[in-house]
């Protein structure tokens, strides 16, 4: 067996609920601080994974580097109080919500993993943000544990592993877990030792190149953090889905009419709609009380045209003058309000699966913040030493 794909040496298993607020409804720092500043969150995963956030580091203004050991006592102590060691074990994994199905296995990759020929066997899809990836890595290698995993997909045939996990789970029988979360999805989980089922589970990954659906800032903060292991979700759905992921304007200092005026000066078929929906190809913004829809350009870059890329290089760069990396652009998932200092949210429609795929295979990233796959893994079900 390849050891690029290989068993959780030492891990946790949660025993009941994952102590404190779900990890998975936070990104953005503003609503981190937020979330660790409400009763207990001090002592949960969330502030494991943030630990210069919390109010405790705010007042005494510890850096990332002197508020690691803090994270590192509060991971032993939420250890010892909620998970059951288990070792040298692999994990059947199946997730059902209102946004989807997922059958996968949870295992160790190695993200710096490459084929004979030198191609990464497990590929980003997505750009990311520096500075996140450095935060997430110096967490990663003071902690010396994962408690988040990273969804992966295999590139091709996937089949194989959804169907030698089905059948696994229906061998095992009751799962070794079982839970729901705030967004009604079901969440089961089997724990299987080393032997010949494990072995086939593996080997059912093993051969392929994996795609990050979710989680390019984890897959490279892994890497960066040097332990040659990603904890991560490998499924083929089999009903994955793409949320749209928008953007948002901030700070701009532009009012409606300016982004009007701006983006017609600047060529664009600006029209006001107020039932307007977002399409492959359209964007809808929304400004004040204004509904906007915009066609977009169609550009001389390659295809498959990705909308994210356009709107951040003409909409933004160059008909505004706004920095895309910059902190007037942030993105926003499907379904969360916007931030009340908003100047203007730009809707987008979900990329197509096949567009990513396409993009891959053109030896491409999508933008930053481009997809939302769904469902996810639910973070802290189980811990992996690293």
């Amino acid at each position: 067996m390849s050891d690029w794909i290989r068993p959780i040496g030492q891990g946790w298993v949660v025993r009941d609920a994952v102590p404190g607020p779900d990890v998975d409804e936070f990104a953005e720092p503003d609503r981190v601080v937020a979330a660790l500043a409400t009763p207990g969150a001090a002592d949960s995963l969330l502030a494991v994974q943030h630990p210069a956030r919390t109010p405790a580091a705010l007042a005494r203004g510890l850096g990332l580097a002197d508020a690691v050991p803090v994270a590192r006592a509060v991971l032993e102590r939420l250890r010892k109080r909620h998970y059951r060691p288990v070792r040298e074990f692999v994990a059947p994994y199946r997730i059902e919500g209102p946004d989807g199905v997922a059958l996968g296995l949870l295992c160790l990759v190695d993200p710096a993993a490459v084929t004979d020929d030198g191609a990464a066997r497990v590929r980003h899809t997505e750009d990311v943000y520096p500075d996140v990836v450095a935060e997430r890595a110096a967490v990663l290698a003071g902690l010396g544990c994962a408690t988040s995993a990273a969804l992966l997909v295999p590139a091709a045939d996937g089949d194989l592993l959804t169907e030698q996990v089905e059948r696994a789970c229906a061998g095992l029988g009751l799962p070794d877990l079982s839970t729901s979360d705030a967004a009604g999805r079901r969440h089961d989980l089997w724990v299987v030792p080393p032997g010949a089922l494990q072995n086939r589970l593996l080997a059912a990954v093993v051969g392929a190149d994996l795609l990050v659906a979710d989680g390019n800032h984890r897959v490279a903060a892994a890497a960066a953090a040097g332990h040659g292991a990603l904890l991560a979700l490998v499924t083929a759905g089999p009903e994955l889905r793409i949320g749209a992921i928008h953007r948002v304007l901030t700070g701009t200092r532009l009012g409606p009419e300016d982004l009007v005026s701006r983006w017609c000066a600047a060529g664009l078929d600006v029209r006001y709609d107020e039932h307007a929906v977002p399409v492959p190809g359209e964007v809808v913004v929304r400004a004040g009380a204004a509904v906007l829809r915009i066609p977009l350009p169609a550009p001389d870059g390659p295809s498959p045209v990705i909308d994210h890329e356009v709107v951040e290089r003409v909409l933004f760069a160059e008909a505004l003058g706004v920095d895309p990396d910059g902190p007037c652009v942030q993105p926003l998932p499907a379904g969360r309000p916007a931030p009340s200092d908003a100047d203007a949210v730009v809707l987008l429609a979900p990329v197509r699966y096949a567009d990513v795929l396409a993009v891959h295979a053109a030896g491409r990233r999508m933008p930053r913040k481009a997809t939302y796959f769904t469902p996810k893994p639910r973070s802290g079900l189980v811990l992996a030493g690293l």
